[in-house]
């Protein structure tokens, strides 16, 4: 069946897995922002912005052979969904912690490591699921509405966390309490996929075993380690984004709820852009559309290290977001569709690691550059450093830049 745009309808359970998805990142987004400013209140110190990126980190680089392999091997809704409970939970706890004075960022911390876990599992799970139930000719479609769902979150959150955190630092906790129960909830209207799954022995050693498979696979694809690889090395050096709250009050002389509206200028710019692209997406020049996107990006955060005048750290916030957007389409397109079908899981779940590497640890890296050398110094050296990582990369992976459709892109073989 073709709609009268010429294009396949989405089947209703993809409509209601877009559902979910929104909900989970609406949680998570607001989480994630609460998080920071409670940090920041706590301490003051940008070097513990750091120290709550690799609270979050950790877990994701641990827990991925065992992660990727339960997703390759059970049903993704169930690996999602306990995912979910684990992160109700811990939404909880620190909803209870946030609501009684704090002296010190320890159980913060601790709390943060138990969602990570669960993060761990959720994140390949999720990001699978959308690929396995689109029908042939919606996918980049499917990944572009997951995207714009993504930015939505990102633009509601932050604004209803500036302004929740005026009445209580656990308001906006409870927010992500709703919003995963809501997304729990959605998940089970989702239908099971049929796509093949992993079926070696059971075990924790063959899980490790699953997990190297994966490794060795995507190490001999130079499109999937190619594009994982870009993300972490050129976003490392540009995690600016974690800063926003000392940037707000050190660089820009802002407060809380203007800094929630920083926050928002990265769902904006990333809104207009996924929008953009889930109506005309990419259909030429893919390979060298990533490598520009991650260049604007780089412009875009020195942009942002140099400026004190708010509007201008505005536009350059959008301006970042809206490159990182065109870059995570192109990843998040390519990479499943270079990956075999009982594979994605475990490939997912190694470019978690290299999606919290460059978040996670790019928060360290720009909270302790920031910590030695000053705000402005650490955020233009970020920018500089994803220009000289685009660079190197564009030369390195040249199957990668020469990528002109979707459509060339092909599985290699698992074994």
């Amino acid at each position: 069946m073709i709609t009268e745009t010429g294009r396949p309808p989405l089947p209703f359970g993809v409509k209601i897995l877009l559902s979910a998805l929104f909900a989970s990142s609406m949680a998570n987004r607001a989480q994630l922002v609460a998080l920071g400013l409670l940090v920041f209140d706590v301490t003051g110190r940008e070097i513990d912005l750091g120290l709550l990126g690799l609270a979050e980190f950790a877990p994701l680089f641990i827990m991925a052979p065992f992660s990727g392999s339960a997703s390759d091997r059970f049903d993704r809704r169930v690996v999602y969904l306990l995912g979910l409970l684990v992160e109700i939970a811990a939404a909880a706890m620190l909803l209870f912690y946030a609501r009684n004075p704090a002296a010190s960022i320890g159980p913060i911390l601790g709390l943060v490591v138990v969602f990570g876990i669960a993060r761990s599992f959720v994140a390949p799970a999720s990001r699978a699921l959308p690929i396995d139930l689109a029908p042939a000719g919606t996918v980049e479609r499917v990944v572009a509405l997951r995207s714009v769902s993504f930015q939505v979150a990102g633009i509601l959150g932050p604004i209803l966390v500036g302004q929740l955190f005026r009445f209580g630092r656990w308001w906006p906790f409870l927010v992500s309490v709703i919003g995963f129960s809501i997304a729990a909830l959605t998940l089970q209207l989702v239908p099971q996929s049929e796509v093949r799954r992993l079926t070696t022995p059971k075990g924790p050693r063959q899980a490790i075993r699953d997990a190297i498979d994966g490794l060795r696979f995507m190490r001999r694809s130079p499109v999937v380690f190619g594009a994982i690889s870009l993300d972490l090395f050129a976003v490392l050096f540009g995690g600016a984004v974690v800063l926003l709250p000392a940037i707000g009050e050190k660089r820009l002389g802002v407060d809380e709820a203007a800094v929630g509206m920083l926050y928002s200028a990265v769902g904006v710019g990333a809104l207009i852009t996924a929008s953009i692209l889930s109506v005309r997406p990419i259909r030429r020049r893919v390979g060298l559309s990533l490598f520009a996107s991650i260049t604007v990006f780089g412009l875009a955060t020195i942009a942002l290290g140099l400026t004190t005048n708010y509007i201008v750290a505005l536009v350059a916030i959008m301006a970042l977001s809206s490159a990182d957007a065109v870059s995570v389409f192109v990843r998040a397109t390519i990479v499943p569709l270079a990956t075999p079908e009982d594979m994605r899981g475990r490939i997912l779940a190694v470019e978690n690691i290299f999606i919290g590497g460059s978040n996670e640890l790019g928060s360290l890296e720009s909270g302790l550059t920031a910590g030695w050398f000053g705000l402005a110094p650490a955020v233009v050296f970020g920018g500089l450093g994803t220009l000289v990582v685009v660079g190197l990369w564009m030369y390195r992976f040249p199957e990668l830049r020469r990528i002109d459709r979707f459509e060339e892109v092909r599985a290699g073989p698992a074994a």
